[in-house]
C-alpha cells in the first residue's frame, strides 16, 4: 500500500508537536483525522496540511483528505464523536493513531491537589486508554494492520520533582503502550511510544510558567540535555512517522523511544 493510501488520526494537533506530526504525515500522503481544542489554531494546522496535498496533488499523488474534529478529550463524548467521524469519513479505515494530546500542570505532594490529578490523568492517560479502544475496529480493517504511536515524555521513563501528576501520567501511558502491545500483537496491531525531552513548543508556559520563567528554563538544556539545547517539534514528528510506518518499522512494537537530546541517559554528577 502506497502511504498516500493511509490515514492517520492526530489528537492534539493545533500547535506544538501535534501540528508538526500533522504537517510531515501530510508531506508524506496520508489523509488526516485532526483533533484539537482550538478552532482557529486547528484550522491553520489543517490549511498547512491541505497546502501540502496541494503540492503532492501537482506531482501525480492520490487526493488527500484533512478533516478537523474540535473537542475537549476530557469529555467521553467527544472521543467517541471523533472515532465515529474517522470511520465515517474515510470508509471505517485507520492505519495510524497518533496519540499526541497532552498537557502539563506544576505541583508536588505537597501542593498539588487531586483535582489536578484528575485533569492531568483525563487528558494523558484515560482519553488516550478510551480513544484507543474505540479506533481498535478501524485499526484492524487495514492491511498490514494499523500502528498506535503515543506521545509520551522522558517524565516517563525518568523521575523530577515539580511535577508530580505530570509524571504518573506519563509512567502510566508508558505501561499503557506496553501492555497494548503485548495484548494486540496477536491481531497484528503495533503500539510503541515517543518519549520528548524539552521541546520548544508552548506548554510549559500553558502550564503556568512566565515567559522570563520559560526563557530560563529552555537556557538550562544546556546543562540537562546531554545534546545541549532542546529539541524541535519536527524532530519528535520525524520519529513517530517512523513507528507508525509498516515499512520502516514493522518488526517494532512496546518500544517506549527517547527523543530527549540524550536526557534520559544523564545522572547528577
Amino acid at each position: 500500500m502506497s502511504p498516500a493510501s493511509r490515514v492517520a488520526l492526530i489528537t492534539g494537533a493545533s500547535s506544538g508537536i501535534g501540528a508538526a506530526v500533522a504537517l510531515l504525515f501530510a508531506r508524506h500522503g496520508y489523509s488526516l483525522s485532526l483533533s484539537g481544542r482550538n478552532v482557529q489554531r486547528l484550522a491553520a494546522t489543517a490549511d498547512l496540511c491541505r497546502r501540502e496535498a496541494g503540492r503532492l496533488k501537482q506531482t501525480g499523488s492520490e487526493d488527500i483528505v484533512v478533516m478537523e474534529t474540535v473537542g475537549d478529550l476530557a469529555k467521553p463524548e467527544c472521543l467517541t464523536a471523533l472515532a465515529e467521524a474517522t470511520g465515517k469519513q474515510f470508509g471505517g479505515r485507520l492505519d495510524s493513531l497518533i496519540n499526541n494530546a497532552g498537557i502539563l500542570e506544576y505541583g508536588s505532594i505537597e501542593n498539588s491537589s487531586t483535582e489536578q490529578l484528575d485533569r492531568v490523568l483525563n487528558i494523558n492517560l484515560r482519553s488516550v486508554y478510551r480513544l484507543t479502544q474505540l479506533c481498535l475496529p478501524l485499526l484492524k480493517s487495514v492491511s498490514p494492520k494499523g500502528s498506535i504511536v503515543n506521545v509520551s515524555s522522558v517524565n516517563g521513563l525518568r523521575s523530577f520533582p515539580g511535577l508530580l501528576a505530570y509524571n504518573v501520567s506519563k509512567a502510566g501511558l508508558d505501561q499503557f503502550t506496553r501492555c497494548a502491545a503485548l495484548e494486540l500483537a496477536p491481531v497484528g496491531i503495533r503500539c510503541n511510544s515517543v518519549n520528548p525531552g524539552v521541546i520548544v513548543t508552548e506548554l510549559q508556559k500553558t502550564g503556568g510558567l512566565s515567559d522570563e520563567q520559560y526563557a530560563s528554563f529552555i537556557k538550562r538544556c544546556a546543562e540537562t540535555h546531554a545534546l545541549g539545547r532542546p529539541g524541535q517539534p519536527n524532530e519528535v514528528a520525524e520519529a513517530a512517522l517512523f513507528l507508525a510506518d509498516p515499512d520502516r518499522s514493522g518488526f517494532i512494537t512496546g518500544v517506549t523511544l527517547p527523543v530527549d537530546g540524550g536526557r534520559h541517559a544523564m545522572c547528577p554528577r
